[in-house]
């Protein structure tokens, strides 16, 4: 413990950039990860959970469980050490996590349990019973306040159409005040419309914590079972792909790019890449025109995070994210998802 606060230490207090007169930055690390089915072995009263018993489907056993949990909390304590060596990620957005016995046996894994995460979780109301939560390091990132924004239907056509709301936490980060909106929006299995009213949802939700406190700093995160490129983010939710062309009622997306122009993604199907899962950020977070003034918290860099590990070295699916299951064999695998992380900057006082 006292050789990771001494690494802490260092790494927030004189690492990273200096320019000019020796000017002292902290850098903070922001991830997003669809941890694919993260159930335990019990069902859950009212959920359909079924395939993932002992006796279901995939034969979801104690065996299996453990190992799921291993290989998560081993992506999760990587995800931003490329510039945060042995700190990580201050917050990690996740979806797809089952409960607090998850998400409990989640954080007392050794890689996340030796950073002390912590975790916000609130029961939503999907049928299958996975939720979205936000991990979190509490020696950098303070909880204020959280609530699920239920996801309520536009067009009443199912009264059964039950799905994951919006897990909003507010906070304070690097002594700022900041928001994390958490989604899973509408699988592709509905229609687009079902994703582009969340879209509009999210951009009301963002628009509400605005209207609170205007200098709150907001991140959208999540699997929005959408590319970048899709309307449920360029029009609904009022993306933007460049940082010059975001304004204040709209959002930057870092992740438009990395789509559009490289060609990489979080998750492969049908022999090409998708990027579902993405943070975007208001506008109080970027440096337009080539400004260079991180006296408050603002955005940095960004990535799609890549182990080898994460990826099938072998068979019909090599080259995509290494899954637990796939083709009705258990791969001891970890998602059919990447994660993504963004970096955010702040000179030191």
């Amino acid at each position: 413990m006292k050789k990771l606060r001494f690494i802490l230490g260092f790494v927030l207090c004189a690492m990273v950039l200096s320019a000019g007169a020796q000017k002292k930055f902290s850098l903070y690390g922001v991830g997003f990860y669809n941890q694919e089915n993260l159930f335990d072995t019990c069902h859950d009263e009212g959920k359909r959970d079924y395939d993932f018993l002992p006796t279901g489907s995939y034969r979801w056993n104690g065996l299996k469980y453990t190992n799921k949990l291993r290989n998560m909390a081993r992506a999760l304590a990587d995800m931003g050490t490329d510039k945060l060596p042995g700190v990580g990620c201050a917050v990690i957005g996740l979806s797809e996590v089952e409960n607090h016995k998850v998400l409990d046996d989640l954080t007392a894994q050794e890689p996340l349990k030796a950073r002390g995460y912590k975790y916000v979780h609130i029961e939503g109301p999907d049928r299958r019973g996975i939720d979205c939560a936000l991990l979190y390091n509490p020696a950098l990132f303070k909880v204020r306040n959280s609530k699920l924004v239920p996801y309520v239907q536009e067009l009443k056509k199912d009264s059964n159409f039950l799905t994951r709301g919006f897990l909003t936490v507010s906070g304070e980060l690097a002594g700022e005040h900041v928001a994390f909106v958490v989604c899973h929006w509408p699988s592709r299995a509905a229609s687009p419309f079902y994703r582009e009213s969340g879209g509009r949802q999210v951009k009301a939700v963002k628009d509400s914590l605005l209207r609170d406190d205007p200098k709150v700093k907001i991140f959208v995160m999540g699997d929005m079972n959408d590319d970048p490129t899709n309307k449920s983010m360029t029009e609904a939710l009022g993306c933007k792909s460049e940082i010059d062309a975001t304004g204040a009622d709209n959002m930057y997306n870092p992740f438009y790019n990395i789509l559009a122009k490289e060609g990489k993604g979080t998750l492969f199907y049908g022999g090409s890449w998708n990027l579902f899962d993405q943070i975007v950020m208001t506008p109080n977070l970027l440096n337009k025109k080539g400004k260079k003034d991180y006296s408050t918290l603002k955005f940095f860099k960004n990535h799609v995070f890549m182990r080898d590990y994460l990826i099938q070295t072998e068979g019909k699916y090599k080259g995509a994210p290494k899954r637990t299951h796939a083709g009705g064999a258990w791969l001891n695998g970890y998602s059919d998802h990447l994660p993504v992380v963004v970096y955010l900057l702040k000179e030191q006082k």
